[in-house]
């Protein structure tokens, strides 16, 4: 196990990071899907940069949620990437 696991492993066991961690986990979910599409497209950050007509740092932003990107910039991205943006809404889980 990696030294960065197994302090995660330590962190996930306090309730109160357990709480905050888990209180991001939408935001972790949109940073991965953005890596991922960009990922599955071979494209780099200046790549899809390109593409959206911004800049490479505001790509980088948008993956480690420095920033809140519209849907608008969502769809953006999504077009750069080959991919369509899908918003759904679920139920909690009690």
């Amino acid at each position: 196990m990696t030294k960065l696991a197994a302090l995660r492993e330590r962190w996930m066991k306090d309730p109160n990071f357990r709480t905050e961690y888990d209180a991001l986990d939408e935001e972790f979910a949109l940073a991965a899907a953005l890596i991922d599409a960009r990922a599955q497209a071979h494209l780099t950050q200046a790549q899809v940069a390109s593409r959206m007509e911004t800049t490479q740092a505001y790509v980088a932003k948008m993956e480690g949620l420095k920033v809140n990107p519209s849907v608008a910039t969502l769809r953006r991205f999504a077009e750069a990437t080959g991919t369509r943006l899908k918003i759904t809404f679920e139920p909690r889980e009690t």
